[in-house]
């Protein structure tokens, strides 16, 4: 954890991949409104987990709208930051500094809604396999999960990047400049590792593009919306 911790932190004390926005996501906000549309259900006086909630963007926001919000995350910096962003909001997060790859300290089942977007990407196969367990075990039946992944599939830096700077576990590469190393999935691979917990009840590809080193790259990622 403390690697992953110190990597976090200096992205978030000098962002090459994260943003310096303070409101809620916008897949975030798609993801409330296909639950209030789509499922009948209002994310309002709910129990929330956020994982890898940095800077507290959802989270805040969540609990601004009446809900009960655990908020995880590995970077000191972000959560710093969150936890001063909630006190100027006037809301109040249960903020922890944790690692998502491992157990959480919440009884089994009290969670309505569970949200990664693009944080277990940075897991290895046995955070990974222990983060599936943890959310399936907190979540109540009925549940709702939105997970955003990095997608693999059609993407030409991905495949550059697969292949000139792989991990060590399968379809994973590392970003050297900051040496963090990021998990892709095809819709196959996707599929077949959530399936296992979860309905998936929404799986789309989202392609958007971000600065890294002056360089402009295509990004895209899995939109899953899941249910326990």
């Amino acid at each position: 954890m403390a690697h992953q911790g110190n990597i976090w932190d200096r992205e978030y004390k000098n962002p090459l991949l994260v943003t310096k926005n303070d409101g809620p996501q916008a897949d975030t906000l798609r993801f409330l409104k296909f639950l209030k549309k789509e499922q009948k259900f209002r994310v309002e006086d709910k129990a929330i987990l956020d994982l890898g909630c940095g800077t507290g963007r959802n989270s805040n926001y969540l609990s601004d709208l009446g809900n009960k919000v655990i908020g995880i995350e590995i970077s000191k910096t972000a959560l710093n930051l969150a936890k001063v962003r909630a006190h100027d909001m006037g809301v109040t997060v249960d903020y922890r500094l944790g690692d998502i790859g491992e157990k959480y300290d919440i009884p089994n089942g009290p969670i309505d809604v569970v949200l990664d977007i693009t944080s277990s990407n940075s897991l290895d196969d046995k955070g990974r396999g222990i983060y599936l367990e943890e959310v399936s075990r907190v979540m109540k039946k009925g549940g709702y999960f939105f997970v955003r992944a990095l997608c693999k599939d059609g993407n030409k830096n991905v495949k550059n990047l697969l292949k000139a700077s792989p991990g060590r576990e399968y379809d994973t590469y590392i970003i050297k400049e900051i040496g963090l190393t990021e998990r892709v999935f095809s819709r196959e691979d996707f599929t077949k590792t959530y399936s296992k917990y979860f309905k998936i009840l929404n799986l789309e590809k989202k392609t958007s593009y971000t600065t890294f080193n002056n360089r402009i790259y295509k990004r895209d990622y899995w939109l899953a919306y899941l249910e326990k």
